[in-house]
């Protein structure tokens, strides 16, 4: 059996942001990947789909939102928004394009990693199993 470990992509146009989170997430066995434009990240994530997606909202090109909206309409691929935008409306929005997760800004490396491991075990967990309730001889599904 092959071994192919997690993959990040992260979406975000700012280097030092990026540069500190591959060093996180490589030390940590994730293969990382950085997109700077919504564009290039939905072209990307056509060709080779990521295991989840940081992305920021305020992007050049379209925005965050809007890719979030975009890469929903082939992927199911967990995303987290990881933004400086803070207010109530924009977390809602954020949530409701297709968001998992909404991470403000500043972060702690540490919370966002414990974030991505998360939707990672509920996007890899297998459906339930349908409850059985027997009685006297009968099963009920």
């Amino acid at each position: 059996m092959l071994f192919r470990s997690k993959s990040v992509l992260l979406v975000e146009d700012d280097d030092a942001i990026a540069d500190m989170l591959r060093g996180f997430f490589e030390r940590d066995g994730y293969r990382f990947l950085h997109a700077l434009t919504g564009e290039e990240a939905v072209e990307r994530l056509r060709i080779r789909p990521a295991s989840a997606i940081l992305l920021d909202i305020n992007l050049p090109g379209i925005d965050g939102v809007e890719t979030c909206r975009r890469i929903r309409e082939f992927s199911q691929t967990p995303v987290i928004m990881l933004t400086a935008r803070d207010s109530e409306v924009d977390k809602v929005l954020g949530l409701e394009m297709g968001a998992d997760d909404y991470v403000t800004k500043p972060f702690s490396p540490r919370e966002l990693m414990a974030r991505v491991k998360a939707v990672l075990r509920r996007s890899e967990e297998p459906p339930a199993k349908p409850r059985l309730l027997e009685i006297e001889g009968f099963e009920i599904d």
